[in-house]
């Protein structure tokens, strides 16, 4: 039976080595965009490039794309209008969802759809170990120990990261309760008011009608 805490704590190294690759079809007016969660000093490089749509064949200058990409404060790490491929690589400055939006030329018939294929990279899948690698033992054992220290190393930093991200949220627990005291004892204070007036309205009502 496989120990829960031990695939808690192998989730994070198997996520970082995920390499996000996914196609995305558009067409003219209709922009897409998609977004990661990238914690702060953490390495993000990405490749794109417009499917052919005729293979063997030149492809179409109008078969091209718009590319942005935002941080979470809405800072551009990347813009390239109308290429059939590029890339982008940065270093994420703040936490949060960064965001890439690919978007085809106004011009093109509507009736046509783009298709682009991108490859997003964070993390340790970022890296490109292929260029450190070496092919004598000796070496291949120190590149796969640097490997195994730079996957704890994001664990351990991923931790941190959580842990940080579960103080703001207890923070806003906080934060939120002691506004529903604050408005729920407001709420009743003025509750108790308008009826006290009520009886105070009526009960000098009745007096000058000498009901009391």
């Amino acid at each position: 039976m496989s120990n829960p805490n031990l695939l808690l704590l192998l989730a994070p190294a198997l996520m970082c080595s995920i390499v996000n690759s996914l196609q995305i079809e558009m067409k003219s007016g209709y922009p897409k965009c998609i977004s990661e969660d990238i914690k702060s000093n953490v390495i993000t490089v990405g490749k794109y490039h417009v499917v052919n749509p005729n293979p063997g064949f030149p492809i179409s200058d109008s078969h091209t794309v718009t590319v942005r990409v935002r941080s979470p404060y809405g800072n551009g790490h990347h813009y390239a209008d109308k290429v059939h491929s590029g890339d982008f690589a940065f270093t994420a400055a703040e936490a949060g969802d960064y965001t890439t939006c690919f978007s085809v030329p106004s011009d093109l018939d509507p009736g046509v759809t783009v298709t682009v294929d991108l490859v997003w990279r964070s993390g340790i899948a970022a890296r490109e170990w292929s260029n450190v690698a070496k092919r004598s033992k000796i070496e291949v054992m120190e590149f796969e120990l640097k490997k195994l220290y730079d996957t704890v190393s994001y664990i351990h930093d991923e931790m941190f990261y959580l842990r940080e991200r579960e103080v703001e949220m207890q923070d806003l627990n906080d934060e939120t309760n002691t506004k529903m005291f604050t408005f729920s004892f407001l709420s009743i204070l003025v509750c108790l008011s308008v009826a006290g007036l009520q009886l105070w309205h009526l009960k000098t009502f009745f007096e000058k009608k000498k009901l009391l």
